[in-house]
């Protein structure tokens, strides 16, 4: 229970990652403001972390909309009365080579992927900054994370993924800057990059076909089975990881233990590079 009296936000957590990264930080004692567009999938979460004896609440939302930020950090501190883990989760692919990749494609990924953290991480700050203030008032010292989710996308670049990878750096670039911004409010602000994770957004076309909904539009999603087969065969540990694997690794950056962690990006990956 390392996490006992802390309260964290995940975005997306009502399946894959985001759901395992919820169950685990909440199996360490946190509360755990469990988001996703689906709101049943949200309940669901939360009722799973409530059966286990651990403290959950919902909050349904896209997190490109532009009053969701807000919301988001007033609800973990109006429900359970503080913000001490922030991990920005929620993203998808929408994968095209360049000259057949739409603006709305290239926006959207930027949206989701740094738009939506950027916004939640600055409705954090007077948080942060009050509340550092008055530990340091008063001689303690508390550490509070942050996570933000990237790719070997955006450490690597990937075909087909200009918007994708393209983002995904740029979650590198906002982690970096807010690990020194916020050195003196004793936040950490670190990045895992994920490579091949047991997602619905990765499964083999033989195992899973089928779409994602996203304000309108029907992506596809999960890879040819070629392509699938290719990846698996250049990964070291010759296999994909799985979401639990995943949780894990955003784990150790909220863990006390990497209290001194601070701008740094973890591969979680299995070896593979592109």
């Amino acid at each position: 229970m390392k996490l006992q009296s802390k309260v964290a936000i995940v975005t997306g957590a009502g399946q894959g990652i985001g759901r395992e990264v919820a169950l685990k930080l909440a199996s360490e004692g946190a509360a755990v403001v469990v988001n996703d567009l689906d709101a049943a999938a949200a309940a669901a979460v939360v009722r799973e972390i409530d059966d286990l004896g651990g403290r959950a609440s919902p909050f349904a939302g896209n997190v490109v909309h532009d009053d969701f930020a807000g919301g988001f950090v007033d609800a973990a501190v109006e429900t359970f009365g503080s913000l001490d883990i922030i991990v920005n989760n929620a993203g998808y692919t929408w994968d095209a080579v360049i000259q057949r990749m739409t603006d709305t494609q290239w926006d959207a990924m930027f949206d989701v992927h740094v738009k939506a953290p950027f916004r939640i991480l600055r409705a954090a700050q007077p948080h942060f900054s009050s509340w550092s203030k008055q530990e340091r008032a008063r001689g303690e010292l508390v550490t509070r994370k942050v996570v933000n989710v990237t790719s070997i996308s955006g450490t690597d670049g990937n075909a087909g993924q200009a918007n994708y990878s393209a983002a995904k750096a740029a979650v590198v670039g906002l982690t970096l800057s807010l690990a020194k911004e916020w050195g003196r409010y004793n936040v950490t602000v670190n990045s895992v990059g994920f490579g091949m994770i047991r997602t619905r957004l990765t499964e083999s076309h033989e195992v899973r076909t089928g779409t994602i909904e996203v304000e309108g539009q029907e992506i596809r999603v999960g890879l040819p089975a070629e392509h699938y087969d290719a990846l698996i065969a250049d990964i070291p540990l010759q296999r994909a990881g799985t979401p639990q694997e995943a949780a894990g690794a955003v784990y150790l950056l909220c863990a006390p233990e990497s209290d001194y962690v601070t701008g740094e990006v973890l591969i979680c990956g299995g070896g593979y590079h592109f």
